[in-house]
């Protein structure tokens, strides 16, 4: 469950995306609807969104009628959530260290960041620790196996693929294993006109740090020549494929 991670080169490669992100975030958007389909309550909370990016989900819980704080690691994240009015109060702040002393919130949501994080169980930890008595904690993330067409199409290439290791769903049970987690998973596939338009949607959306180094160094026309070869594709066009975990803790 752990494993060593640049939060410094995080939040920069997030902050790159921040204007971006909107745009290429469908996945987020799926994902976070699936989610937020939990939710015991939909109005009438005061909301943690940890990790909140842009503040799509943040405006989304603001909209619905809850007292939402957008945290964030990336400041330029956090900048762009307060332009766009998405929350009642914003914080920069670490899931691993929430910057909270005590619980204040009923629901803790966090939506596909989780698996940025060195130590998921500490990460789960401090949702718990800031969640009321009764609330709820609601989290998605990627599973080992996701993006496995990328990692495919890089193989006859001379170069690293640019995926990073995520946990196996046991795994990320064994992380909530103390917190009356529930699991549920479920696969979505995204299709694309072109290599370059899958490879811009991770960019897009600040997804492009690797955990054990860069990969390798730039794309030359050859590599992406090769890479459109091996990609695999079906009608939909080529393919992303994301493995999405959603858990739900009741705070007691």
């Amino acid at each position: 469950m752990m494993q060593a991670v640049n939060k410094q080169a995080i939040a920069q490669a997030f902050g790159r995306a921040a204007q971006s992100y909107n745009q290429y975030a469908e996945l987020q958007r799926l994902c976070g609807e699936t989610l937020a389909g939990y939710a015991s309550r939909q109005q009438g909370q005061r909301v943690l969104d940890a990790g909140c990016g842009p503040g799509w989900f943040s405006q989304r819980w603001r909209s619905a009628g809850n007292h939402v704080t957008a945290l964030d690691l990336s400041a330029e994240m956090l900048s762009q959530a307060r332009a766009s009015d998405t929350a009642d109060r914003y914080q920069h702040g670490d899931i691993e260290g929430l910057p909270f002393t005590e619980p204040q919130f009923d629901l803790c949501w966090s939506n596909l960041a989780v698996q940025w994080c060195s130590d998921l169980r500490l990460a789960l930890t401090e949702l718990y620790r800031v969640t009321l008595p009764g609330g709820q904690i609601l989290f998605s993330t990627l599973s080992d196996g996701s993006l496995h067409e990328l990692a495919e199409a890089w193989k006859p290439l001379d170069l690293s693929a640019p995926v990073n290791r995520f946990l196996p769903p046991e795994a990320i049970r064994q992380a909530g294993e103390n917190l009356l987690l529930t699991l549920t998973q479920q696969t979505l596939t995204l299709g694309f006109p072109d290599v370059l338009s899958a490879l811009r949607s991770l960019k897009g959306i600040g997804a492009t740090h690797l955990h054990q180094g860069r990969s390798g160094g730039l794309l030359s026309r050859r590599h992406l020549h090769q890479l459109a070869q091996c990609w695999p594709q079906d009608q939909r066009g080529y393919l992303l494929s994301y493995h999405l975990v959603y858990g739900v803790i009741h705070c007691e």
